[in-house]
């Protein structure tokens, strides 16, 4: 692990593998995990790839700022931290939260992005019933901490039925959130803009992948998303609910793999 100090103070954790000289893949983990959900994605691309995935603002080893953090910042941070690594272009990934912020980042330094991942995510801006459900949440997690909620929830995050080691994970994940760093994410999360206008209007090779068991982003959302963009593959994944990446890791890996390979040349980016 290293840490980044931005411009403003904030300070960003990060994982960094791979040869300094591959081709760049930046992994942005959702809420309310940290880059640890990433661990098997670093493990498999390491050899060819030079993988970066950091802690968002208020999550995981990185500074935690009470309040509200609007999808800007967290996508600003990500621009911040890879200025300081001198990587000026590069493959784009994310999950959930994760991929909206990636989209943001589409939005604002877009053209610095050569591919983009999103998995288990939706472009679609919040609706007023999901804006008040979000404010309620961050204060709720506020009084109570992190617990109660994921114990709630740790069955719609991933299957029953996931590995008992992945379900440990994702659960101490949670636990191990800031409260005031997810409530501050909850109240900008709330706020989000709808990117399927700017998806699709834009060329950039696309991976959409969706666990075929996610009740939160269902595979009817990510076939839609998919019907828009004029460039993407859509990857169903069995027996994987919201997080694919760790319940189906050697499927989800062999997806992603895949897709690089039709988007970058490794050997050639050296």
């Amino acid at each position: 692990m290293a840490d980044a100090l931005l411009p403003d103070g904030v300070r960003i954790a990060y994982d960094a593998v791979g040869p300094a000289d591959a081709t760049p893949v930046v992994l942005i983990h959702g809420h309310p995990f940290d880059r640890t959900m990433w661990a098997p994605q670093l493990a498999d691309l390491a050899p060819d790839f030079r993988v970066i995935a950091p802690d968002l603002r208020g999550y995981g080893g990185s500074t935690v700022v009470p309040g509200t953090t609007p999808f800007d910042v967290f996508a600003r941070d990500v621009e911040a931290l890879l200025d300081r690594l001198g990587v000026q272009r590069f493959v784009l990934g994310g999950l959930s939260m994760g991929g909206q912020i990636a989209m943001e980042c589409v939005r604002l330094f877009g053209d610095r992005v050569t591919a983009l991942v999103l998995a288990d995510t939706s472009p679609v801006a919040e609706t007023e019933e999901g804006r008040a459900w979000r404010r309620d949440l961050a204060e709720r997690l506020l009084r109570e901490g992190m617990k109660p909620h994921a114990d709630e929830v740790l069955h719609k995050m991933v299957a029953p039925h996931s590995a008992p080691a992945v379900q440990d994970h994702v659960h101490r994940m949670m636990c191990a959130t800031d409260p005031e760093g997810a409530a501050a994410a909850l109240r900008g999360r709330a706020e989000r803009p709808d990117y399927r206008a700017l998806l699709a209007r834009r060329p950039t090779p696309t991976l959409l992948v969706v666990g075929a068991e996610d009740t939160y982003t269902p595979v009817a959302e990510a076939t839609a998303l998919h019907a828009t963009l004029p460039n993407a593959t859509l990857r169903v994944l069995d027996a994987a609910a919201h997080l694919p990446n760790l319940e189906r890791p050697a499927e989800f890996n062999a997806a992603l793999r895949g897709f690089l390979a039709a988007v970058t040349d490794p050997a050639s980016a050296r």
